[in-house]
């Protein structure tokens, strides 16, 4: 292909010298010479070069091989048929009120929902009186810069405004990570594949005249079923492993998948790991909205004795997953025109996928049942081993085998065994006295009040220097935690080190809440000078969702400020 462009191009520059200083006859005969010594395709690549028909190169090449005697008439320049642009001078207008509507919105065009081939095109200008031939309208529009052209892949939505920040800090941990030789895995569902005898995208060679012959229909064989590919590609090895399910694309599924790769292949091939990172979509069963994986998650860094931390693809940038493009194109293209007749077939179709590149894959059957429909509770969220990265914790996180990292990993954790509760204000929870927590309470929402009179103040001062009526106060609606809460859900926040799922169940709240009050009680303490200094010893979460389901009444012993 390079070679033949070279040619070309050499051809292109030799006729731009020659061709100005001969006759319309003599450069006919020249350009058929030219293609006659090209051989096969000569004719067309001469006419690109010289850019005139192929017929004119044609014509040229036809009058070589007659081989009659040459003729002494030459046309004088200018001479021969006009050009239709030319004596046509309405035919250019019309061909482009005909093509442009389509980003212009001419809702008269009779062409406006129809697919505009040059034939098409030929026949509505000879309706509308253009003696005009489908050669002509290609010529005519490629003169004004048409060309054909496809739908392009470029619109992507609204771009969350963190996306490139997220790209480099998950790079960052990549690299972290390689280089003090911690495996590195990217994981992805593939496409659902039928199994049977179905058509399959791509071509094979094959003796000509004899296809493979597959169903016409494309519905879901009942006894055969489908596979459901979930492939774990290892970014230092350059390896890849594929489970091969029978049954739906779940949570459980995708871990199972990431434990059979990590027991078969990963602790062989990092014996002294015990980190993991996972770089996944923001989607599917593999989501960062998806409470069931992040609880399959933890069940495996139990198991494995693994920290798992999971950096999420920012949404809508999966086609930037690195198994896309090093793992499952390999796959796809290798079994390219051939049905996938059977689940063997594919496991041993996908093991035998390679690269020049060094790609190893192998794969395994599945026939595992994984239902949909598994419901995770807010406790069971609580009680998850999990940290949250300062940056963006909803997409980058942490799982830890550690069962009193932060909390215990069991999901059915009685809740009545301690008849006498420990309120979370409890002096060995906050690490101050109950007198010296209502006091940094009372300072903490006299500084609250002073902020929000001080911000009331310069609304309306701003107000009046505008011409406005500035607004009477307004209630809104009431806090759905009180003051005190607040300040006791950051204390326990800062000095247990608690996610903000178990402080939501602890006060009967919400992430969000959750989140936004420590957010604000932090610029408190901050413009107070409070340092609050997390333990080392952090207490069990199993005592304290014992109790704090029970912290309700909001008559407590102990008084916090509302």
């Amino acid at each position: 292909m390079a070679i033949a462009v070279e040619i070309e191009e050499s051809l292109t520059a030799k006729l731009e010298v020659l061709l100005p200083h001969l006759d319309e006859r003599q450069r006919r005969l020249y350009l058929a010479s030219e293609a006659r010594a090209l051989g096969h395709g000569g004719i067309a690549a001469v006419a690109r070069a010289a850019q005139v028909s192929r017929q004119t190169v044609a014509a040229g090449v036809d009058e070589l091989e007659e081989g009659g005697q040459p003729s002494r008439r030459t046309r004088r320049p200018g001479g021969g048929r006009k050009r239709l642009a030319d004596t046509d001078p309405r035919l250019r207008e019309a061909l482009l009120s005909l093509v442009e509507p389509d980003w212009r919105g001419d809702p008269m065009s009779p062409l406006r929902w129809t697919a505009k081939s040059t034939r098409r095109l030929a026949d509505e200008l000879r309706r509308q009186g253009h003696q005009v031939s489908a050669d002509t309208v290609a010529a005519l529009l490629k003169q004004e810069g048409f060309s054909l052209q496809g739908n392009a892949k470029m619109l992507e939505g609204t771009q969350h405004p963190d996306r490139d920040a997220q790209f480099r800090y998950l790079n960052e941990q990549a690299r972290t990570h390689r280089d003090e030789g911690q495996p590195v895995i990217s994981v992805d569902t593939k496409k659902k594949e039928l199994v049977g005898q179905f058509k399959n995208a791509g071509q094979q060679w094959l003796p000509a005249g004899q296809p493979v012959a597959v169903n016409v229909h494309d519905f879901e064989d009942k006894q055969l079923g489908k596979a459901v590919p979930y492939g774990v590609y290892d970014v230092a090895t350059n390896a890849g492993w594929v489970n091969v399910g029978t049954d739906g694309d779940t949570a459980a599924f995708a871990v199972e998948s990431i434990r059979r790769w990590w027991t078969t292949v990963g602790r062989d091939t990092y014996p002294a790991a015990d980190r993991l990172l996972v770089t996944a979509d923001a989607g599917g069963s593999n989501g960062y909205r998806t409470r069931a994986w992040k609880t399959e998650l933890a069940a495996l860094a139990a198991q494995a004795g693994l920290t798992i931390t999971v950096c999420h693809l920012p949404p809508g940038t999966s086609k930037w997953n690195k198994i896309e493009h090093r793992l499952f194109c390999h796959i796809t293209s290798n079994w390219r025109g051939r049905p996938l007749t059977s689940h063997e077939v594919i496991v041993e179709t996908i093991a035998a996928t390679t690269t020049r590149t060094g790609l190893r894959v192998r794969a395994a059957l599945d026939t595992g049942h994984y239902p949909t429909g598994v419901k995770v509770s807010d406790a069971q969220m609580a009680v998850l081993p999990i940290t949250r990265h300062a940056f963006h914790g909803d997409w980058n996180y942490t799982l830890h085998p550690d069962r009193h990292h932060h909390n215990s990993t069991e999901q059915d954790l009685p809740v009545d065994l301690n008849p006498d509760p420990v309120p979370p204000s409890h002096p060995a929870l906050t690490g101050m006295s109950n007198a010296d927590f209502e006091q940094l309470a009372t300072t903490l929402k006299a500084l609250r009040d002073s902020r929000q009179r001080a911000k009331e103040h310069n609304d309306e001062q701003q107000a009046r220097r505008e011409g406005r009526t500035p607004h009477a106060p307004r209630s809104g609606r009431p806090p759905q935690l009180a003051f005190g809460d607040k300040v006791l859900a950051t204390v326990l926040h800062l000095r247990l080190q608690l996610p903000h799922e178990t402080l939501a169940v602890m006060f009967h709240s919400n992430r969000s809440s959750i989140r936004r009050a420590i957010t604000e009680v932090r610029q408190l303490l901050d413009q107070h000078g409070t340092t609050i200094t997390p333990t080392d010893q952090p207490a069990p979460l199993t005592t304290l969702l014992q109790t704090a389901t029970k912290h309700t009444d909001p008559t407590a012993k102990t008084k916090t400020p509302s």
